[in-house]
């Protein structure tokens, strides 16, 4: 499992390593590293690699909550998606109807412990059972479909083409997340950035003051894992729509 899985681990391996990062500049400004002649130029270049440490981070939370936002939407498209198809298999015949709904309202159980299982074990046994039924669901409106070829059963297969459609598209958003090059960019800029303050410190600076900069940076590292992690974070992704769905078309 990744690290950027586990956003309370990101918090303590971001916290410890700019921590080091700062002290270590603490160390090279009592040698004297940066001298009086260098001071203005240092100061500039501080500057600059903290803005740019900055707007770095912004970027990479914009993508973290635009992943978030796309997975909410999804999980709201595949509800809506799963309650016409099964308004439309009503449309066919009686006997395939009700295998049709039964199959549905199983087939939305999946879904709903899909999203809050966190068990990769358990996670591969659903993902199985759902294509399982997506299989029977497709051959429950495939055979009607095929022997009357008309618009009613078109609208009713295309409702459940788009069950079997949403359920991809929802996949994919999951797997869409911050790329390493994002991650190991932010942590590079980071630790410069904690260095450099470590560097431009007093030689008499208290050693809490040079934990501020480590500690906030540790929290955005942690806000923003906790935002890009589908199933671990504390922001998480919740099947309300789903749930609600399963409520109104209980037996």
């Amino acid at each position: 499992m990744a690290v950027v899985d586990h956003p309370i681990v990101v918090f303590a391996i971001s916290l410890l390593a700019m921590a080091i990062t700062a002290f270590v500049g603490s160390a090279l400004a009592r040698r004297g590293v940066v001298d009086a002649d260098a001071h203005e130029y240092f100061a500039v270049v501080q500057t600059a690699t903290l803005t740019l440490f900055g707007l770095v981070v912004g970027f990479t939370f914009s993508m973290a909550v635009n992943r978030y936002d796309q997975r909410k939407n999804y999980e709201e498209e595949e509800a809506n998606a799963i309650g016409t198809a099964y308004v439309r298999v009503e449309l066919m015949p009686a006997a395939e109807a009700s295998q049709a709904q039964a199959k549905l309202r199983d087939y939305l159980q999946r879904r709903i412990a899909w999203y809050g299982e966190t068990d990769a074990e358990r996670l591969r046994e659903i993902d199985k059972q759902t294509g399982q039924l997506q299989n029977e669901l497709w051959a429950t409106v495939r055979g009607p479909a095929t022997m009357q070829p008309n618009p009613v059963m078109a609208l009713v297969a295309s409702g459940m083409n788009d069950v079997l459609n949403s359920q991809g598209y929802t996949q994919a958003a999951w797997w869409n997340r911050i790329p390493r090059a994002a991650w190991l960019l932010m942590l590079a800029l980071a630790a410069c950035s904690n260095l450099l303050v470590g560097m431009g410190s007093k030689p008499r600076a208290g050693r809490l003051l040079l934990l501020i900069l480590p500690f906030i940076v540790a929290l955005a590292f942690l806000l923003i894992a906790d935002i890009d992690s589908p199933r671990r974070g504390m922001i998480a992704v919740s099947p309300r729509n789903l749930l609600a769905l399963a409520q109104s078309l209980a037996p």
